[in-house]
């Protein structure tokens, strides 16, 4: 199974993921979406 970027669907063959836990959940981002998600889109 591919593990895919929360924000823009990204898959771990095309881009480097970076894993996190939200209410026990695993779940991925990819480090172009890691600025967006903390800073926030402007």
């Amino acid at each position: 199974m591919e593990h895919k970027c929360l924000n823009c669907g990204a898959e771990s063959n095309q881009i480097v993921l970076i894993s996190c836990e939200h209410k026990g959940e695993a779940l991925y981002v990819c480090v172009k979406c890691l600025p967006v998600l903390i800073h926030g889109s402007h």
